[in-house]
């Protein structure tokens, strides 16, 4: 194996590393604003309900009021039917103080109804109080362990960057460190990877098979092979190919190049 690649596939795991702690971290901000818009939410909610049970409580005052306002109508009516001496005057009376009754019977059903539905409401001003109180205890305790998780991961992240930046260092030192690296980059860039493990004559990066004169290059290991003087790409995806014997086959055997000739012969 070329030795720019032993340290590029070493450079990409703590890339990769680096990634997850950054995408984590981001990940643990999320969660505490979700928790956060959450417990807003309920609050939010229980100031509705809150509103709810003021604006029954207003309308029920108003209701009394206006019964009592009728009663006191009521009474007055009485009186004037006791004084009364024409059967027109106390046929009007009459039907006033029918009207007043059945505005009375009116108003205190809207009060009963009005009473049942501030009764639902306090019982759903409870659970809203208990909602808010879970949903406050709960964004308390994951900004807690999402602050704890968050530091460990910029500690290790830093410790990382370190090494990252210690490996890079030793890349450009090496003769083809400054070109090797260089590709790395510009591959990473594009791809979000730029290394990948032949495997089973695969790219395990873009799933492709590889020409079996490239696998073979892949898996020979003698100084004079083309794959220790240089660098070989997956010719779909275009990343820097390495290969592990140890994740292969524990019999290795030698996949046999064929030419397009023989190949056509083959399939006749």
């Amino acid at each position: 194996m070329h030795p720019d690649l032993v340290k590029l596939v070493d450079l990409q795991a703590h890339d990769l590393e680096a990634k997850r702690l950054r995408d984590h971290m981001a990940a643990l901000v999320r969660h505490v604003a979700a928790l956060e818009t959450r417990a807003k939410a309920t609050v939010g909610q229980r100031a509705l309900i809150v509103d709810l049970i003021a604006r029954e409580d207003a309308l029920r005052r108003k209701e009394e009021s206006d019964i009592a306002d009728l009663r006191v109508k009521l009474e007055r009516n009485k009186k004037k039917l006791d004084m009364t001496t024409t059967t027109h005057q106390l046929e009007a009376l009459e039907h006033e103080a029918a009207f007043i009754r059945s505005e009375i019977g009116r108003l205190e059903d809207a009060e009963l109804e009005s009473m049942e539905r501030g009764e639902a409401l306090e019982a759903q001003l409870a659970l809203a109080d208990a909602a808010v109180a879970e949903a406050a205890a709960t964004l308390d305790r994951e900004r807690a362990r999402a602050a704890q998780a968050a530091a460990a991961d910029r500690a290790t992240l830093d410790q990382v960057e370190q090494e990252r930046t210690a490996l890079r260092a030793e890349i450009v030192l090496t003769p083809t460190g400054d070109n090797s690296l260089s590709a790395y980059d510009r591959i990473a860039r594009a791809k979000g990877t730029a290394v990948s493990e032949a495997l089973h004559q695969q790219c395990t990066a873009c799933q492709m098979m590889l020409r079996p004169q490239r696998w073979n290059d892949l898996r020979d290991n003698s100084p004079d092979s083309t794959a220790s003087a240089s660098i070989l790409s997956c010719e779909n995806c275009g990343r820097m190919l390495f290969y592990d014997p140890a994740r292969d086959s524990p019999t290795r055997k030698t996949v046999q190049s064929e030419s397009i000739a023989a190949q056509i012969v083959r399939s006749l």
